[in-house]
C-alpha cells in the first residue's frame, strides 16, 4: 500500500463507504464474488435498496460487476489506490461486531444452500453423469488437449478435485506414484471407484471431502486437477486458494472448464452456478492464489446450439524445489 494519496482519491473512497449498508456490503464482499439475491438475502435488505448502492459502490470505484448471462456477480475492485485504502479499511473492522458477524454467518448459509444444491444435483445424477457431459465439447478432443497440456513426464503425487466418475484419474494416474480424488458426493465416490476398479487403476484412492477445506496434506502434490467443477461452485477463487495450499514448490494446477456462453437452460437444469469463465478470470485467481499463469488453450465446441467450448488453465507454483525427492519416495 501506498504511504500516502491524493486528498480527493481518499475522500472519494471514504465518502463511498461511509454508509452502513454500504459498508455492510464492502465488507461482505471481501469474502467472495455474490449476486444481488446473495446480497439481499444475508444483508435482509430489498433488491432495489441493495443494487442502488451496488450502484454507488461501482461508482466510486470500489466495486465491479462480472456480468455473466442474465445474471450478475460483484466483487471487490483489486489494484488500484482506491482499492488499498479500502483493504486498509477493512482490516481495522471489528468482525465481532454484531451486524458484520451476522452478514458472515448468512453468507455461511447461503454458501451451504448453494453447495447443497449441488449435491442433490449430483445425487440424482451420479449414474447418467456421463450422459450429460455429452451436452458439451467432444470429450475425446478435451482429453487429447489435455494429454498434450500435461504431457508425459511422471509425477509423485497427483490430486483430481471434484473428480466425479473418476475419468481424470483414469487417464493420469499411470502419471503417479499415487492418486488422490476428492468429491463431495458419496454416490460419485462409488462410481468413480467401479470405474477405477474396472479400468485396473491401483494406484488410485477417492475420499469424500470438501474442495474448499481439502481433506489432503498440504504440500504435497505435483500435480492437482480441477476438471469441469468451478461452474458449479459458490465461490471459485476460493477454490483454486486451497487448491494451490495442496501444491508442491513447482507443482501444477490445470483447470478445465468452460469458455463464457449463454446457455441460461444449464442454470435451471444442470445446477450450474457460473456460465463459464473468461481466461482473464481464471488467471486473475491464479494470481490471486500466488500462481502464476503458464498456459492456456481452447477445445472450439462442435456443431449445434448446446456445444460448448471448453477451456484449459495452466497455473505453476513459483517456489523452487531445493530438495527434489527421487520417484517412489514420500515425505517422512
Amino acid at each position: 500500500m501506498a504511504d500516502v494519496a491524493p486528498f480527493d482519491i481518499v475522500l472519494a473512497a471514504l465518502k463511498a463507504a461511509g454508509e452502513p449498508t454500504r459498508l455492510r456490503l464492502l465488507a461482505i464482499l471481501a469474502e467472495g464474488e455474490l449476486n444481488v439475491s446473495d446480497l439481499t438475502e444475508i444483508l435482509g435488505q430489498s433488491q432495489p435498496r441493495i443494487s442502488r448502492h451496488l450502484k454507488l459502490l461501482m461508482e466510486a470505484g470500489l466495486v465491479e460487476r462480472i456480468r455473466e448471462g442474465a445474471w450478475a456477480f460483484f466483487r471487490l475492485t483489486e489494484g488500484t489506490l482506491k482499492a488499498d485504502i479500502l483493504g486498509s479499511i477493512l482490516q481495522r473492522l471489528d468482525r465481532s461486531d454484531r451486524y458484520l458477524a451476522r452478514d458472515r454467518s448468512r453468507l455461511v448459509e447461503v454458501r451451504r444452500a448453494r453447495a447443497a444444491e449441488a449435491a442433490d444435483y449430483f445425487r440424482k445424477h451420479a449414474e447418467d453423469w456421463d450422459q450429460i457431459r455429452a451436452l458439451h465439447a467432444p470429450d475425446e478432443a478435451v482429453e487429447a488437449a489435455l494429454r498434450e497440456t500435461i504431457g508425459a513426464r511422471p509425477v509423485q503425487a497427483l490430486l483430481d478435485l471434484g473428480t466425479g466418475t473418476g475419468r481424470m484419474l483414469e487417464l493420469f494416474a499411470p502419471l503417479a506414484v499415487r492418486a488422490v480424488g476428492v468429491d463431495a458426493s458419496a454416490e460419485m465416490l462409488s462410481v468413480a471407484r467401479a470405474n477405477l476398479e474396472r479400468a485396473g487403476v491401483r494406484n488410485a484412492m477417492v475420499r469424500q471431502g470438501d474442495l474448499f477445506a481439502l481433506p489432503v496434506e498440504p504440500g504435497a502434490y505435483d500435480l492437482v486437477i480441477i476438471h469441469q467443477v468451478l461452474h458449479y461452485l459458490d465461490d471459485g477463487a476460493r477454490a483454486l486458494r486451497e487448491a494451490a495450499r495442496a501444491l508442491r514448490p513447482g507443482g501444477r494446477l490445470v483447470i478445465v472448464d468452460f469458455a463464457p456462453h449463454e446457455l441460461e437452460f444449464l442454470r435451471e437444469d444442470f445446477a450450474h452456478r457460473r456460465l463459464g469463465f473468461s481466461r482473464e478470470t481464471i488467471d486473475h485467481w491464479l494470481e490471486a492464489a500466488k500462481l502464476q499463469p503458464q498456459a492456456y488453450r481452447v477445445v472450439e465446441a462442435g456443431e449445434g446450439p448446446t456445444r460448448l467450448t471448453v477451456s484449459i488453465w495452466v497455473g505453476c507454483d513459483p517456489r523452487v524445489q531445493s530438495d527434489v525427492l527421487p520417484l517412489g519416495r514420500e515425505v517422512a
